[in-house]
C-alpha cells in the first residue's frame, strides 16, 4: 500500500510538471512520457483492474465530423454551437435508454454539448453497464466505441476547464465502468479533482460524488478522502438540503463510516434529519433507512420511527428497490408500524403480480418478523406465487413460503399454492442451499402440509452432512427441526416407510436458549395460573410444571388423573389413566393483535394431542378478562374439567 501511495505521489507530480511545461515539451516527450507512467502503473495492479487505455492522441475530434472547440463561457473543453440543450430534458431522454450504444448514438447526435451533459452520459452508460456486482457487462463495446474514446480524450485533455460538477461526475462513472485507474485520463482526472478540493470550493454534492470515487480506488483510509470528510463536517448542516444529506449518508454508508468512524458527524445528521423527515421524498427516505441499517444506527430509533410513519404516504410511489430498502429497515430495527401496515397491505393487493420478486418477499418478511398475520398480503403472495414462482430465486421461493407456516395461515388457494411448490421443489432440489430446504420443509409441517416425497433425500447421509459442513456446523436448532419432522413423520404420516433420523441427530427438548421450537410459558401469566389451580385442586402437590415429556415437548402443566377420574399426585406413576396438559398461552405465542396461534405453537398442541394428551388451551386474552379469584376458580373448572361437579381429589 505505502509503495502504491508512493507511486502515485509520483505520477501527481510528474504530471503537474508536464502541464506546467506543455509548451517546452515535444510531443515526442510526452508520448514517452506517457509511455513510461503507463509501464509503471501496469507492473503495481492486477490484471483484473486494467481495461483497454482510453486516450486517443491522433483524433483531433470529439464526435466524427466535427472539429474541437471551446466555450469560453463555461471553460469547458467541448464543442458548443448555439445555446445549451436543456439538462432536465436531456436526462429525460437517457432515461429512457436501454444500452450504451444508444447513449453514445445520442450524444453524438448533438450539436451542443457541455461537459456536464457528457458527465451525464457517462454516467447514464456506468447505471447501464454496471451489475450488481460491480462486473461491467460488455466493457468491450463501452471502451471500444469511438465517441467514448473522444469523450476521454477531451476530459483527458481539457481536465483543468471542465466544471466541477462535470468531473466528479466523469470521475465516478470511469471508475464504475472500471477504467484504468493509472491511465492517463484516470490520473489527470484524479489530479484536477485533487486541485479543486485543495482550494475548498467543493459543494457538499460534488465532495460526495467525489469521496465515493476515492473510496473505490483507495479505500478508506486514503488521504483525499479524509480529506473530503474534513470539508464535509466544516459544512454548516443547517443549510444542507435534503438531497445533500441523502448523499453523506450512503458515503458514510459506502464504507466512509465503517467501524464507528465518523460516529459524531452520524449523531448530528440522525438528529437533524428527524426535524425534516416529513419533507423527504421516496429515494431520499429510502435511502437514509438503508444506511441506517448498513452502518447499524441502532440508537437512533426515534429517526426510524418517524421515517416509517411518514413512509406512508409514499408506500405506492417507491420503486420496489426503495421499497426493500424501507421494509429491510423497519425488520432490522424491529419496528411496525399499523398504518404502514395497511398501506403495504393495499399496495401489495395491487401490485402483486407486477412487483419485483425481491420487493414481495420483503413484505411477506416484514409481516414475519413482526409476527403481522395480514390476510391480505399472505393472500395476494400467494396468488403471485402460483404464477410468477419460476422465476424466483430458491431463496426468494422460501421467504415467501415460510411465512405460512410461522404465523400459522393457509390462504385460500393453499392446494394450488402447494401443488407449485412441490413441483419447483421436484424440479429444482439441487439448487436449494440445505438450511434453506430445512426451514422451507420444516415450516410447511407446521400447517400439516407435510413433504413425504422429499424426506427419504432429507434424512439421507448426505444431506445430514451438507448440513454439518455449511456454516456453524450441526446446531442444536438444526438437530430440532430434523428431530420435529423425524416426529411429524411418526405421528402424521405413518405412511412414510422411507429412512429414518438416526438417534445420534435428534434432542431430547424442543426448548433451547435463543431460537426455539417451543415459546416458554409467561411468566406473570403462570403465576396467575398456578395460583388459581392451588385453590382449584387444593393444594401444589396435584399438578406439576414445566414438563419435559419423553417426546422433546415441555408440558406448562400437567395432571393426571386415574381411571375413576381421580386427581393423582403429580409424583405418581402408577396406574395414571389420563394425562392433561395445560398450554398456558400468553401474548407471544400468538399472531400479534391476533387470536391466532403461532405455527410452532399449533403443531404442539396438534401432536400432543397424537401422542394421548388432553390439552387444555388457556389463553392470555380470555384469563386476563377474569375479575376476582371466584372467578378464576370457575374459569378453570369449566377449562379442565367441563363434564365434572367438582373434581375429586
Amino acid at each position: 500500500m505505502l509503495q502504491i501511495c508512493r507511486y502515485k505521489i509520483m505520477l501527481r507530480k510528474t504530471l503537474s510538471y508536464a502541464t506546467t511545461h506543455r509548451k517546452a515539451l515535444n510531443s515526442q516527450s510526452c508520448a514517452i512520457l506517457a509511455m513510461q507512467v503507463k509501464h509503471t502503473s501496469e507492473k503495481l495492479l492486477p490484471l483484473h483492474c486494467r481495461c483497454c487505455h482510453s486516450t486517443i492522441w491522433n483524433q483531433p475530434y470529439l464526435f466524427p465530423g466535427e472539429t474541437v472547440r471551446h466555450h469560453g463561457d463555461a471553460g469547458s473543453g467541448f464543442v458548443m454551437k448555439k445555446k445549451l440543450i436543456d439538462e432536465k430534458q436531456f436526462c429525460e431522454q437517457l432515461s429512457h435508454l436501454g444500452s450504451s450504444k444508444d447513449v453514445f448514438k445520442l450524444v453524438g447526435s448533438l450539436k451542443v454539448v457541455s461537459d456536464s451533459l457528457v458527465s451525464l452520459a457517462l454516467q447514464r452508460v456506468s447505471e447501464i453497464e454496471v451489475q450488481e456486482d460491480g462486473g461491467v457487462t460488455k466493457p468491450l463495446d463501452v471502451f471500444e466505441n469511438d465517441v467514448f474514446k473522444a469523450l476521454c480524450f477531451q476530459f483527458e485533455q481539457d481536465s483543468q476547464k471542465v466544471s466541477t460538477t462535470g468531473l466528479v461526475r466523469a470521475l465516478r462513472a470511469l471508475v464504475e465502468l472500471r477504467v484504468d485507474p493509472w491511465s492517463m485520463l484516470m490520473v489527470h482526472l484524479v489530479s484536477e479533482s485533487q486541485n479543486r478540493l485543495d482550494k475548498g470550493h467543493m459543494n457538499i454534492p460534488d465532495l460526495c460524488m467525489l469521496g465515493q470515487s476515492m473510496l473505490d480506488l483507495e479505500g478508506p483510509d486514503c488521504a483525499m478522502l479524509l480529506q473530503i470528510m474534513e470539508q464535509v463536517q466544516e459544512k454548516k448542516l443547517e443549510d444542507w438540503t435534503p438531497e445533500e444529506i441523502t448523499m453523506v449518508y450512503k458515503l458514510l454508508q459506502l464504507g466512509v463510516g465503517e467501524g464507528g468512524r465518523y460516529q459524531g458527524l452520524l449523531n448530528q445528521l440522525n438528529n437533524f434529519t428527524v426535524s425534516i423527515a416529513s419533507n423527504l421524498s421516496p429515494k431520499p427516505l429510502s435511502t437514509v433507512l438503508h444506511a441506517l441499517v448498513v452502518l447499524n444506527q441502532t440508537q437512533a430509533i426515534p429517526l426510524v420511527t418517524d421515517l416509517s410513519k411518514y413512509s406512508v404516504r409514499h408506500i405506492s410511489h417507491f420503486t420496489d428497490n426503495e421499497l426493500e430498502s424501507v421494509l429491510g429497515a423497519l425488520i432490522h430495527f424491529g419496528h411496525s408500524d399499523r398504518h404502514f401496515t395497511e398501506a403495504l397491505e393495499r399496495h401489495v393487493s395491487k401490485a402483486s403480480f407486477t412487483m419485483h420478486p425481491e420487493a414481495v418477499s420483503k413484505a411477506i418478511q416484514y409481516c414475519s418478523h413482526r409476527l403481522i398475520l395480514s390476510r391480505p398480503i399472505f393472500d395476494a403472495v400467494a396468488e403471485s406465487f402460483v404464477y410468477n414462482a419460476n422465476k424466483f430465486t430458491t431463496s426468494q421461493v422460501a421467504r415467501q413460503i415460510m411465512p405460512f407456516g410461522k404465523l400459522n395461515y393457509l390462504p385460500p388457494n393453499a392446494t394450488t399454492l402447494f401443488r407449485k411448490l412441490e413441483s419447483i421443489l421436484s424440479s429444482r432440489f439441487s439448487q436449494f442451499q440445505p438450511r434453506t430446504l430445512l426451514n422451507l420443509l420444516h415450516s410447511c409441517t407446521l400447517i400439516q402440509r407435510f413433504p413425504v416425497n422429499f424426506l427419504a433425500k432429507i434424512f439421507s447421509p448426505y444431506f445430514l452432512q451438507q448440513l454439518q459442513v455449511q456454516g456453524t456446523g450441526m446446531d442444536k436448532f438444526v438437530l430440532s427441526q430434523l428431530t420435529q419432522l423425524f416426529l411429524t413423520v411418526t405421528l402424521e404420516c405413518p405412511f412414510y416407510e422411507g429412512p429414518k433420523l438416526l438417534p445420534k441427530y435428534r434432542v431430547k427438548t424442543f426448548i433451547i436458549p435463543g431460537r426455539s421450537l417451543e415459546t416458554p410459558v409467561d411468566p406473570h401469566l403462570y403465576n396467575k395460573v398456578k395460583t388459581g389451580l392451588i385453590d382449584l385442586l387444593g393444594a401444589r402437590m396435584y399438578f406439576a410444571s414445566h414438563v419435559l415429556t419423553p417426546y422433546c415437548y415441555t408440558l406448562d402443566v400437567e395432571i393426571k388423573l386415574d381411571e375413576e377420574g381421580f386427581i393423582l399426585p403429580a409424583t405418581h406413576h402408577e396406574e395414571v389413566f389420563k394425562r392433561i396438559a395445560l398450554s398456558i398461552d400468553g401474548p407471544k405465542r400468538f399472531c400479534a393483535d391476533s387470536n391466532n396461534l403461532l405455527g410452532k405453537e399449533a403443531i404442539k398442541q396438534r401432536q400432543l394431542r397424537l401422542l394421548g394428551y388432553e390439552v387444555v388451551q388457556i389463553p392470555y386474552f380470555e384469563f386476563e378478562a377474569l375479575q376476582n379469584s371466584d372467578d378464576i376458580i370457575a374459569y378453570l373448572h369449566k377449562k379442565i374439567f367441563p363434564y365434572s361437579f367438582r373434581p375429586n381429589w
